[in-house]
């Protein structure tokens, strides 16, 4: 593997390099890996790509086999020849063309700014681009072929440009729409050429989301209103009469990535999937004034329902649990009408609390809202530009002088297709309902990148994603999203090296204690999937980032003052979540994430044979280490405290003393316990129970798990069909890092660990606490693993643990170790 990987980063290089040769003699040898590791560090750095791209020639592959062009394509970007390409517009793009028969594959290259809908005949395909920046615009590769016949085609496309409000993640250059047929035969049909059409679609207006409208700060974008008198209805079917339609402009030439000069959006291709979609039903009427009440909700079903002319009518529906995607709405005739769609993840009381969430009495929905303003037509099929995410729709409807015909309301749901592999069963149901809430959360919070939550913001967090990470690879084995995000975060590094907290993001925001968790997210990946050429583009920005730190150290040998945001945890003592001495100076906290990375940085570059670096670091995580018990050690309280004054400590900080061995090893089960027991220490909230979860397994002490997850129980109490945001009143009802318990009954209750780079070995130590049965799946790149285990009263258990054939490891439980090898092994301690 590593000859096919050198050999082919030589080529790409424009190196000529012919096997064999004394470099295949070398490095297939039986040298170390720190040697073979070191060899492709000297290569990258030789071929002066070293923490870059890999130089790309004139054509490559994308992951599914489809060749692209790197510099100037045959296709241009087009846009309307008259409305501005930088404010808020729905313009729609139709082209026909002539096929003589239908060929087995008709690959189209496909983008647009800010986003598209394609369609084919009619029907639709697909929606992108997946979200990126001016330097790495997706587009996506799809075979349109299944839509096609022989004789006239039409292919069209809805692109919509935000404005102003488009959402926080998305970048934007200027409205543009462009299309390629892989195959020159079909060039007819690239944008640029004869016989595309377009028209500014002026029934569209965006409704701005505001604080007081969803009771906190929201990023996701505008909602709709929508007045179908304007609406070209049937626009993308291939009868449509488009003589009205204008000729577009050529807006820009379309161009790859690494273009001799600028161009507005350089090209890139998709290296994520395309979302699952599924159509998803409403589950009940709670409430509505309808004359025939819930009955007159049969529309949820596809049954219509009529709401008579001059009438003011509200139905509110509750889907069961939180879900997102685009809501579908079809109704007939109702022309004077206005229908308002509210959205909500829960019912609010007076005093605007959410309470049990499954609890509706004397409870009213706020959320944002989309209009409607039906033309009495038939069948008129309306779809929000954007996703939506809702437990709670309430419908507020209007009606003038004609009846209303609601022929259906449902759901579209969309999210990265993430398949679920992994299954986890034990004696306990309650975890079983964890483990589900937490895989609906997590579903939910992974589109296109992943996000910290999906009403409020739709953001790319690094602190979030490093636990959305690992709970991807634990469950789903899908490494795709966690990549597509390291290279991300790289993308969004600023001069001095840090990265910014979230990308994409149209407003930059930093939070210097994220850009060490990138660092330690790229060392999780190190760690469960090796992969060094791609580990090694990272290098670089690894050392930018560490410098900066470095360059903060003062005469105490802690970090000093810091600018930016230093958040740590959303825990109440921590003022907008910045632990004392962060930003005056001497924070142990901080001091000891530097170290935590510095660490992990040390252990990349030692397994990339680069000693010298790893060294330094090393020793500079050593005397960090040294200075923070000099000046933060309480005797008194055998505590570190958050900065020399020893006025406060949090368990934040005596975390990753743990985690990064400032207690000497021997004493940090005790000192955990006793920090556990302090009633007058900081707690973590939600988010840093992660961490406090690693210092249990690392401890010895994971037994406790079990006893300290009464977050989540409550929230299953409190009806939450999503983990939220923070332990009390959360703004948000699903947020990204409280999934994290899909991490820790795999890798801590079950056990199941990487004990060597790219999860060559597994070390399986599970942890039953009050448990008597262990049942779990795995699936580690080589296969599956299969954990099934039991524990009787006497604390002695016995099973069989199931590793791929060509998979080695250990079996430990207390103080013994079993070797594990390939297959099937029974397991009696």
């Amino acid at each position: 593997m590593i000859l096919l990987q050198t050999t082919e980063l030589l080529q790409a290089t424009g190196i000529n390099f012919q096997a064999p040769s004394i470099f295949n003699l070398f490095i297939t040898g039986h040298q170390s890996s720190a040697i073979k590791n070191y060899f492709i560090f000297f290569l990258l750095c030789s071929c002066n790509i070293y923490g870059q791209e890999i130089p790309e020639s004139k054509n490559r592959l994308t992951a599914n086999g489809i060749e692209v062009t790197k510099h100037v394509w045959k296709a241009s970007w087009i846009a309307h020849p008259t409305a501005s390409q930088m404010d808020y517009g729905v313009f729609l793009f139709r082209k026909r063309f002539q096929l003589s028969e239908v060929p087995k594959n008709f690959f189209v290259f496909i983008s647009a700014d800010n986003r598209y809908k394609l369609y084919i005949n009619g029907k639709y395909i697909a929606n992108g681009p997946a979200r990126g920046d001016e330097f790495n615009w997706n587009y996506e590769t799809i075979d349109i072929a299944a839509l096609l016949k022989p004789g006239e085609n039409l292919v069209a496309a809805e692109v919509i440009n935000f404005g102003i409000n488009k959402p926080l993640a998305q970048h934007s250059f200027k409205t543009g729409f462009i299309l390629q047929a892989k195959d020159s035969a079909y060039d007819e049909v690239n944008t640029g050429n004869d016989g595309w059409k377009v028209m500014q679609n002026l029934a569209y207006h965006p409704i701005s989301v505001s604080f007081d409208m969803v009771k906190g700060f929201y990023a996701a974008g505008p909602c709709d209103s929508v007045d179908a008198k304007l609406y070209p209805w049937n626009w993308n079917e291939l009868n449509f009469n488009d003589a009205a339609w204008v000729v577009p402009r050529i807006s820009n030439q379309g161009v790859g990535r690494g273009f001799i000069y600028g161009n507005g959006l350089h090209l890139v291709p998709r290296e994520i999937p395309l979302p699952e979609t599924k159509e998803e039903r409403f589950k009940n009427v709670v409430r509505t004034n309808y004359p025939q009440g819930a009955k007159g909700g049969g529309f949820i079903s596809g049954i219509p329902t009529i709401i008579k002319s001059h009438s003011t009518i509200s139905f509110l529906l509750d889907q069961n649990y939180l879900t997102i995607g685009y809501p579908q709405f079809s109704i007939s005739k109702g022309s004077g009408s206005k229908i308002k769609v509210i959205y909500a993840e829960a019912l609010r009381d007076k005093e605007g609390q959410k309470g049990n969430r499954n609890e509706t009495d004397g409870k009213e929905i706020s959320g944002y809202y989309d209009w409607y303003y039906p033309d009495g037509g038939d069948n008129r099929l309306f779809e929000t530009l954007w996703l939506r995410t809702f437990r709670y729709v309430q419908l507020d409807i209007e009606t003038g002088n004609e009846d209303l015909v609601i022929n259906d309301f449902h759901n579209i749901f969309s999210a990265y297709p993430f398949t679920q592999k992994a299954t986890f069963n034990t004696d306990d149901p309650k975890l079983k309902q964890v483990w589900d809430v937490a895989w609906r959360t997590a579903r939910l919070c992974a589109n296109e990148t992943y996000f910290d939550c999906p009403y409020y913001e739709q953001l790319q967090y690094v602190g979030d994603t490093r636990i959305q990470a690992l709970i991807s690879l634990y469950v789903t084995g899908d490494d795709r999203l966690m990549k597509n995000a390291l290279e991300l975060f790289d993308h969004s590094r600023i001069p001095d090296g840090l990265t910014l907290s979230r990308y994409p993001s149209a407003i930059p925001q930093i939070i210097p204690t994220y850009s060490l968790m990138w660092i330690n997210m790229l060392h999780d990946y190190h760690m469960y999937r090796g992969d060094s050429l791609f580990i090694g583009r990272f290098t670089q920005g690894i050392q930018d980032v560490l410098s900066w730190f470095e360059k903060k150290i003062d005469h105490t040998g802690m970090l000093g003052n810091l600018e930016w945001w230093q958040f740590t945890d959303y825990t109440p003592e921590f003022q907008s979540g910045i632990p004392d001495g962060a930003d005056d100076g001497h924070s142990a906290l901080i001091s000891l994430q530097f170290v935590y990375a510095l660490e992990n940085a040390a252990d990349l570059f030692t397994y990339f044979g680069q000693s010298g670096i790893a060294e330094k670091y090393t020793k500079l995580a050593t005397d960090i280490k040294r200075a923070v018990l000099l000046n933060c050690y309480d005797n008194s309280r055998g505590l570190i405290a958050e900065t020399p004054e020893k006025k406060r400590f949090s368990l934040h900080t005596t975390l990753f003393a743990i985690l990064t061995n400032t207690i000497e090893k021997e004493k940090q089960a005790e000192i955990l316990q006793k920090a556990l027991a302090d009633k007058n220490i900081i707690p973590p909230a939600i988010y840093f129970k992660f961490y406090l979860f690693m210092c249990l397994q690392k401890t010895g002490l994971g037994d406790l798990y079990l006893y300290n997850i009464d977050t989540w129980y409550k929230m299953l109490s409190q009806g939450l069909t999503t983990f939220a945001e923070i332990d009390t009143n959360p703004r948000s009802d699903c947020h990204a890092w409280s999934a994290s318990p899909l991490f820790d009954f795999l890798s801590l209750v079950a056990g199941i660990q990487p004990s060597s780079p790219g999860f060559e070995t597994v070390l399986i130590a599970p942890n039953f606490g009050k448990l008597h049965l262990i049942d779990a799946r795995f699936p580690h790149p080589k296969g599956d693993i299969i954990i099934h285990l039991q524990k009787d009263t006497k604390d002695k258990i016995s099973g069989y643990v199931e590793l791929p054939q060509n998979l080695k490891g250990t079996f430990r439980y207390k103080d013994t170790e079993i070797a594990l090898n390939g297959g099937k092994q029974v397991i009696n301690h």
